[in-house]
């Protein structure tokens, strides 16, 4: 591993002496590179109109209306990326699968993430006013409503999981791993983990939450999808490291962006502490993001047996970098 304690668990960050041109040399010897001719605007794009069609269906207002109407509200933003659903269904058609059977799951991805995301936002938490462009949650609704709503998408997208994947197409066993992925994913040894030494602090955290905090998303939704189409032990670990790595990737690109574009002062006592950029620096934090997005195209050449498939994934990795 080029860059292991950020894709492991352990609390402590090290930075390898990176030959930075070295790196780019060697990721643009990557298979997405030699096959340009794969379109992830054209993927992604026809697969969020899909996606969002289905979470519209997935959350009709009911009573109460207001929670509903708070749940949709973070759910149906627009401007969501859609990353989790879209690479949950991107590894299931890796494998063979049939999107239509990792659509449920894929929903109920985007459920948990928006789930998470309104809770980080609350003043109790990260504090944060807006969320892409738009105000947070307990900005429209009130903090009460935010919470229930977070609260409320959780077991949602579990039950979404259970009544809407066809039977025929996925085994009751495959469903049962994908719960337990996700459950593991959000509980108290994942993201809740991140969010708590988020909130707590303490030297060398900044790696444990953006492991936490960010990781875990990337490599659920991988995962998740592998386990739909049936992928063997062996593969599930290979989409586990390359979901985990593209996960903080994106996460340590968007600090970088940050720091580049907004001045100094902003936030900084906030901010202190919370990303590779504020403990580290830009540079440091620039090797980060080659080191990882090496580490998720490495996984990904371990299953080329599976040829064009792979791709919507490898281009996953140069979109998370170069965005």
């Amino acid at each position: 591993m080029v860059f292991a304690p950020v894709i492991t668990s352990t609390p402590h960050v090290c930075f390898p002496k990176v030959n930075r041109s070295a790196l780019r040399r060697t990721i643009r010897c990557s298979a997405v590179s030699m096959t340009p001719g794969f379109d992830l605007k054209t993927y992604w794009t026809s697969l969020i109109k899909e996606i969002d069609q289905k979470l519209d269906e997935a959350i009709p207002v009911k009573y109460p209306q207001q929670i509903y109407e708070a749940m949709r509200y973070s759910v149906l933003a627009k401007g969501a990326k859609r990353s989790p659903p879209v690479m949950c269904v991107a590894a299931c058609e890796l494998f063979g699968g049939n999107r239509l059977a990792a659509f449920p799951t894929a929903c109920a991805l985007e459920m948990v993430h928006a789930a998470s995301l309104i809770h980080d936002d609350l003043p109790c938490m990260d504090d944060d006013p807006s969320r892409r462009g738009l105000p947070s949650n307990h900005t429209i609704f009130g903090e009460d409503m935010a919470i229930l709503a977070g609260d409320a998408l959780f077991p949602l997208g579990f039950r979404h999981i259970v009544s809407h994947t066809p039977t025929d197409l996925v085994p009751e066993t495959r469903l049962l791993r994908v719960i337990a992925e996700i459950a593991r994913a959000v509980g108290s040894t994942g993201m809740a983990a991140g969010q708590f030494l988020d909130l707590e602090g303490g030297p060398n955290a900044v790696d444990f939450v953006q492991e936490k905090k960010f990781g875990e998303m990337g490599q659920c939704s991988a995962v998740c999808g592998g386990l739909l189409a049936g992928a063997s032990d062996d593969e599930i670990e290979h989409l586990r490291k390359y979901g985990r790595a593209v996960g903080i990737l994106y996460q340590v690109v968007d600090d970088i962006r940050d720091a580049k574009s907004e001045p100094e002062e902003k936030d900084e006592g906030k901010r202190k502490g919370k990303s590779y950029v504020s403990v580290y620096g830009v540079e440091k934090a620039m090797e980060v993001a080659e080191d990882l997005r090496s580490q998720a195209k490495k996984e990904l050449d371990r299953l080329d047996k599976y040829g064009d498939k792979v791709l919507p994934l490898y281009s996953f990795v140069d979109y998370a970098a170069d965005r």
